[in-house]
């Protein structure tokens, strides 16, 4: 009786929080904040596995160097029946996959202007009639191409879309193949496929749309795609069939369901093997992603496509191999974003695919999966509710990471051992509820309330404000509010090959020196609040608690402060042999809420809003223009005492309205004649060129690049420029530049 007029209150609790999660993994309440940590979780799992070269998958990569040799993109269909000639007839590869689409005729040979020629303005010189009859063979591109496909292991690509242009090949099969069973797929209403002579010549054609999660990332592959009444092949899915020598692809459907229409698998019979492969519902197959992507990923080889057409390749490397031609300049977009990387070879995504298929290797989630996760659920909670109220602080923590240990390895045990995937998120907070729980019931009530809020806002501000809060606590709230603030977004250039590079204690130390400088800083003279560190980023705003007036003034200053900090800690790097600092800040002013929110769970003083989001994405923005800091027109006009540098007029994503970001470069009273000087230029050569006046923007930026080959911003002008003489904006364009980046 004792222990329960002790205990009771917490065990009551805990057997409560155990039962909450033992319902949510019977599926009886849902939450998707704990089913997006439980995908993040298995993206961190994905990220963990070490890349080993596959040599059998070889992506053919029109890249940079390509473009430089052959020309810009998309070439004429002469050098593509030259490239399928090489890999197919000189190198020997057992099948060709292209990630492109060839809809639209090739004219790019000017045949069908000697044509129009000779039959009108011409048509009195009939040796020119003779002569092109002796030339068409030659200059239509699409024969070449159309030949150098005929009886090659080649499988053209096509999307998914709204319109029906060119044709598909055959369908794997058919819905009356399915003999009156019902096949739920990625249905689309037509297509943007091959011409029909390039088509017929081909082996086959495989989509390569890619279907995207609710953020954005790839992480599944639909292999067969419902099109009217036929049912065809991924990309990928093709490809294999071709490597394998398949006849056929066919549907099992082991214990068919006929309500959710789904199939259990997809067959692939060949003269080369069979395999079975395990879909989910819609015949979605998760994409196993290994290494980072592209030719430093480690996981494929990547050879040149220009290399190819010239012989450069060792033959070894392409001999029997399944080559997929694919691009990874940034130019042509075929960058996804996934769980490994944002900017993913979207070619890379169907090599996974293929190396899955190949392996018979797939991480699947088992139907019995929902059982285990009961299990570890039952187990961990009722433990952790009878033994935590018991322990002393320093044994709950103890016994709380053991229990937090276990189930991570449980889970890591499940994927890499037996391919199971499995979530453990609802665990994991479990523990962490219930420690929390424990360690926090006595402080809850020996804290009067005005104690514990100062005491509160002391994480976040700086001493000289938590003196003055402290004096009149009553006077301040973390109940949500609309304000007037300016918010600061901070991060580390490059921080992941930072990490890999210093060993654990290093990165330890190194990131410690810079989290410290940057937090004075924010929170010294100029008296910020310090919302959170997110790994190597650092999030910061002013205005709140204490309300200032020159919050924004305050929020430049810092970043200037900050930027003279990095500099000093860099040199003090490199003289340690670490790799040097650098970061990138984004700033940003507007009406924000700020209070303190969260769940029931965990909260946090902090800020959102639009405003907030913008200042984020101009945090990232500084890399594509190659500057330490960013803020938003807002901030600009609220902190007028300070020199800006305009960088541009964007749209970022999620915003419909452009806003103009600008460089704070210090006080006037700071900088050097000549840094006004070369900014009174960079004002009138940006104005050039949002007149579209090319000639003169190109001779003013031209001038201040020679005179500051550093600075990236020129760099960025230049290419922009060169990018709009051979593709001009039109008369109505308004000079917006649209980040569909996050």
């Amino acid at each position: 009786m004792k222990l329960l007029r002790r205990y009771g209150a917490r065990w009551a609790l805990g057997l409560a929080l155990t039962l909450a999660a033992l319902a949510y993994v019977m599926g009886m309440w849902s939450s998707h904040a704990i089913a997006r940590q439980d995908t993040i979780i298995g993206d961190v799992r994905m990220r963990l596995e070490a890349p080993v070269l596959d040599p059998r998958i070889v992506i053919v990569d029109i890249d940079t160097k390509s473009l430089g040799e052959v020309g810009r993109f998309p070439w004429s269909r002469n050098v593509l029946a030259k490239l399928v000639d090489q890999l197919a007839g000189h190198y020997g590869a057992a099948a060709i996959g292209f990630d492109i689409s060839f809809p639209e005729p090739d004219t790019s040979s000017g045949y069908a202007v000697l044509d129009r020629l000779a039959a009108h303005e011409l048509k009195d010189v009939p040796a020119l009639r003779a002569q092109l009859a002796q030339l068409q063979p030659a200059l239509d591109y699409d024969g070449l191409f159309a030949q150098a496909l005929q009886g090659r292991p080649v499988v053209l690509g096509y999307n998914l879309a709204a319109v029906k242009r060119g044709v598909l090949p055959a369908p794997a099969f058919t819905a009356a193949d399915l003999r009156g069973r019902e096949l739920v797929a990625y249905a689309a209403d037509g297509y943007e496929a091959n011409l029909a002579r390039l088509q017929a010549a081909a082996r086959g054609a495989g989509s390569f749309t890619v279907i995207s999660d609710d953020d954005g990332m790839v992480r599944s592959s639909s292999l067969l795609q419902q099109i009217g009444d036929g049912y065809y092949p991924s990309l990928a899915l093709a490809t294999a069939a071709v490597y394998l020598d398949a006849s056929k692809l066919t549907p099992d459907f082991g214990k068919y369901d006929a309500d959710s229409g789904a199939a259990d698998a997809i067959r692939v019979v060949g003269t080369r093997g069979k395999r079975r492969i395990p879909v989910g519902l819609g015949l979605l197959t998760a994409v196993q992603f290994r290494g980072t992507g592209g030719p430093q990923g480690g996981a494929f080889r990547y050879v040149s496509a220009a290399d190819v057409l010239a012989g450069r390749v060792d033959p070894r490397v392409l001999k029997g191999a399944i080559v997929l031609v694919g691009t990874t300049a940034p130019g042509l977009q075929d960058l996804r974003a996934t769980p490994v990387n944002k900017e993913y070879p979207g070619v890379e995504v169907h090599a996974n695919v293929i190396k899955s298929i190949l392996d018979q290797h797939y991480k699947t989630h088992p139907d019995y999966a929902s059982g285990i996760e009961f299990a570890q659920v039952i187990v961990v909670g009722l433990a952790l509710s009878l033994l935590l109220p018991a322990l002393a602080p320093l044994a709950a923590v103890l016994t709380s990471g053991i229990a937090f240990a276990a189930v991570v390895g449980l889970n890591w045990y499940a994927y890499r051992a037996l391919d199971w995937t499995t979530d453990m998120f609802i665990c994991l907070l479990l523990v962490a509820v219930l420690f929390v729980l424990n360690l926090a019931w006595g402080w809850f009530f020996e804290h009067r309330k005005g104690r514990a809020l100062v005491s509160r806002f002391g994480e976040y501000v700086a001493p000289e404000l938590v003196a003055q809060m402290a004096e009149n606590p009553e006077a301040y709230t973390m109940e949500g509010e609309s304000r007037e603030l300016s918010v600061m977004f901070v991060d580390v250039r490059g921080f992941t090959t930072i990490s890999e590079g210093l060993s654990p204690k290093a990165l330890r130390e190194y990131i410690n020196r810079y989290l410290t400088a940057m937090s004075e800083d924010i929170r010294g003279s100029h008296q910020g609040t310090l919302d959170k560190y997110i790994g190597d980023a650092v999030m910061a705003f002013w205005g709140a608690p204490v309300a200032f007036a020159d919050h924004a003034s305050r929020a430049v200053a810092t970043s200037l402060l900050m930027q003279a900090s990095a500099a000093r800690l860099n040199e003090d790097f490199q003289r340690r042999g670490w790799p040097p600092l650098a970061i990138g800040i984004g700033i940003n002013s507007g009406l924000m809420h700020v209070g303190d929110m969260g769940s029931a769970i965990r909260r946090a003083y902090t800020v959102m809003g639009d405003a907030v989001n913008l200042g984020s994405r101009l945090e990232g923005i500084t890399k594509v223009y190659g500057v330490g800091i960013a803020v938003g027109q807002a901030t600009r006009l609220a902190a007028p005492e300070f020199v800006y540098r305009e960088l541009d007029l964007v749209r970022v994503k999620g915003k419909n309205e452009p806003v103009a970001i600008f460089e704070p470069l210090g006080k006037p009273a700071d900088l050097d004649p000549a840094v006004l000087d070369e900014l009174a230029a960079w004002d009138g050569a940006l104005a050039k060129v949002r007149a579209q006046d090319w000639d003169g923007a190109q001779g003013a930026i031209a001038a201040l690049h020679a005179a500051h080959p550093q600075r990236a911003l020129y760099t960025l002008y230049l290419e922009r420029i060169a990018h709009w003489r051979a593709d001009p904006p039109g008369a109505g364009w308004d000079g917006v530049t649209t980040f569909e980046m996050k």
